[in-house]
């Protein structure tokens, strides 16, 4: 049983993946802070084990992308604590252009991260939490599963995100009947770096940006954090939705 900053105690293991910056990081230190015990991945081990470090967790290096490499890790954390409880799958890439000018290998690529990798995890960890009865998985959507992106165009990453949203209905309705809960939360514009790749520096596109959205502003990796710690832990008749934490903009 780990013991929070916060005095709070949870036997619980929680797995984050791409959790060495941004969102990802967030998760791991709000989950933290409930007392859960974090594993962090992430390809990059430098950034990955300062977060681990950050949140009294462990690290494991992980290419969402490597099917034997998820497998191996799924392996290893139930090995290592005899237990898995939560999945969030956040990791994942962004690449804008126009659809014209996307190529093959790019449009591979990321849906191979961002669906591929998730389905990947979903079905390795998956194997435990329908073995064991109990489990919890959030996938990391985007409001660009339900809206054209504008004025960024991203059309692979839209329609990988767009899975990543059905894939937790699916599984949600299949993996029901073992105790499993499968839901999906989708940020809107969150200052994080994969927003630099698509011009959170261009302060046109950042007013475009925030008049899109009703609260006028971009929202914190914090918020969507508290967002996936509320689905993952406390929301135990949820299951099977997204969660749009986008500051109204699909209100409009």
């Amino acid at each position: 049983m780990t013991e929070s900053p916060q005095g709070h105690t949870d036997d619980r293991v929680a797995v984050v993946t791409g959790a060495g910056q941004g969102i990802g990081r967030a998760i791991a230190v709000a989950l933290a802070a409930r007392g859960v015990r974090v594993v962090v991945t992430d390809r990059n081990a430098e950034t990955g084990t300062a977060v681990a470090k950050e949140v009294g967790g462990d690290f494991l290096s992980l290419d969402v992308s490597d099917p034997r490499a998820v497998a191996g890790v799924a392996g290893e954390v139930v090995r290592r604590f005899d237990r898995v409880d939560v999945l969030v799958n956040n990791a994942g890439i962004a690449h804008e252009d126009d659809a014209l000018d996307v190529t093959d290998e790019v449009w591979h690529r990321v849906l191979d991260v961002d669906l591929t990798g998730t389905f990947v995890a979903c079905r390795e960890f998956g194997r435990h939490f329908v073995r064991r009865g109990s489990g919890s998985i959030v996938n990391i959507s985007s409001i660009a599963a339900f809206i054209g992106s504008n004025p960024e165009y991203h059309v692979a990453y839209d329609v990988a995100k767009a899975g990543v949203s059905q894939l937790a209905r699916s599984l949600a309705v299949e993996w029901a009947r073992y105790g499993v809960r499968v839901n999906a939360v989708a940020p809107g514009r969150t200052r994080t770096p994969i927003l630099d790749t698509v011009g959170m520096d261009d302060p046109r596109r950042m007013t475009q940006w925030i008049d899109q959205i009703p609260l006028g502003r971009l929202l914190e990796a914090e918020e969507i954090a508290a967002a996936v710690a509320f689905v993952a832990l406390d929301a135990t008749a949820m299951t099977g939705q997204t969660l749009l934490v986008d500051g109204g903009q699909i209100a409009q």
